[in-house]
């Protein structure tokens, strides 16, 4: 197995990757293609023991910055390490790519190099979220921002696959996320999806409200990819907020501060069962090829569990899975 990485990609490059890169090494053995300036990989990887039978460079002399237009990396940047990396999976000699980098050039790049599987129209990005039931998947987080009825239909097919092989869902379910509980809640779009899923789907829940998202109520949440990245942000910016107020509070009272004390094994738990380095990276789905994305400040322990993730969807060849499901 040789799994591609993109050392330049993410906030904390090309440190942070090199550095998850040969822990996953060590770990795992895996083999790991880093993808980007040599001069800088080699720099890091000079700071660390490895096998060096296990880790190959590709020279990328670009890089495209997380800020820059999503289809730079096809049309102004052909020879950064997102565009270099998505081509090497034209080679079966690679299974699959990782990047920390900027998200919509990866999107871009893998749909227009890569094409899309046999029976998907769009592309779609999951995100495995913490809940009270262990976790859902959560699809789509932006890939797809104005997407059409059976696109989500579609994502929800993927996500069922992915809850199953990749996750260990014996029996996932699937949930619409809405305003209601109730089947005629919404637009005229999310009961059309109602409609479609019911009739196609098995294993639908049905819809999911916003306050059940967490719960744990259904393995796989379906939504677009604009109403899917506002949750996932607004509840990254709310788990930082909280964890901010509680020590700002706690500091106010040594009887609090010694309270926090005894809790803090339990405390430490919790903040790791958020911890969205615990999940590495959200796949992105549709395509035709094995590509995660991962957090642009994702730290070394982030990439390592991102690869972790990703040999698992190579094992269980996740892409064959899907066409099968979708064919149905």
């Amino acid at each position: 197995m040789n799994i591609v990485v993109d050392a330049m990609g993410g906030d904390h490059a090309p440190a942070a990757i090199v550095e998850g890169v040969v822990d996953a090494v060590n770990d795992m053995g895996v083999h790991i293609t880093l993808v980007g300036i040599q001069e800088q990989i080699d720099k890091e990887l000079e700071k660390f023991d490895f096998d060096k039978t296990h880790i190959s460079i590709v020279h990328a002399p670009e890089v495209v910055g997380m800020h820059e237009p999503a289809t730079t990396s096809i049309r102004k940047k052909k020879k950064s390490s997102i565009a270099i990396g998505i081509n090497l999976l034209k080679d079966s000699a690679y299974n699959a790519f990782i990047s920390a980098g900027n998200t919509g050039a990866v999107v871009a790049a893998s749909t227009i190099n890569l094409g899309m599987l046999e029976g998907v129209e769009r592309p779609a990005i999951g995100l495995v979220i913490p809940t009270l039931e262990k976790f859902s998947f959560l699809i789509d987080v932006g890939a797809n921002t104005d997407p059409k009825p059976q696109h989500l239909v579609q994502s929800a097919l993927m996500a069922n696959v992915y809850a199953r092989e990749v996750l260990g869902v014996e029996n996932p379910t699937v949930g619409l996320l809405n305003i209601g509980e109730e089947a005629g809640k919404g637009g005229g779009f999310a009961k059309e999806i109602h409609k479609l899923m019911e009739g196609r789907l098995s294993n639908f829940v049905g819809n999911v409200e916003a306050n059940e998202v967490f719960s744990g109520k259904s393995s796989c949440i379906i939504c677009d990819g604009f109403v899917g990245n506002v949750v996932i942000k607004v509840s990254e910016g709310l788990m930082e907020s909280a964890g901010a107020l509680m020590k700002r509070e706690i500091k106010k009272s040594p009887l609090a501060m010694l309270g926090a004390w005894i809790m803090k094994s339990k405390l430490k738990h919790i903040k790791r069962y958020a911890d969205y380095t615990e999940y590495g990276g959200a796949p992105l789905l549709g395509v035709n090829g094995v590509v995660m994305i991962s957090h642009g400040r994702s730290s070394p322990k982030a990439i390592t569990n991102a690869i972790k993730a990703t040999v698992k969807e190579v094992e269980h060849d996740i892409l064959s899975a899907m066409i099968k499901e979708i064919s149905k």
